[in-house]
């Protein structure tokens, strides 16, 4: 059978504090992880992110807030099996950061 299927829950964010920018504003590291086992590579990932913005540029094409509670992950490209794909941020607080939208392939 191609493309499983798969759903959001393959889809893992792991959010943890990292060095804070030279000017004291908080840094955060963000791992979003597939991490479905078979062959499901999972595209259109969407994450609530509410009113997202970092002082520090974070890559576009990595994560980018789409409108309130929407961003899109990688560009909206498929993440295969197993693939990690990481950014840092600056804010002075954390977002809280969960899937709500995939598509399978």
């Amino acid at each position: 059978m191609i493309g499983q299927d798969c759903s959001k829950e393959d889809i893992v964010v792991f959010q943890g504090s990292t060095a804070p920018l030279p000017n004291g504003v908080p840094a955060y590291t963000v791992e979003i992880v597939n991490s479905c086992v078979s062959d499901c590579s999972i595209a259109e990932i969407h994450v609530n992110c509410g009113w997202f913005s970092s002082v520090r540029l974070v890559n576009p094409r990595v994560f980018r807030r789409l409108s309130y509670d929407d961003c899109l992950v990688n560009d909206g490209e498929p993440l295969g099996p197993g693939q990690t794909l990481s950014f840092q941020y600056a804010n002075i607080f954390s977002y809280p950061l969960s899937v709500s939208s995939v598509s399978c392939f």
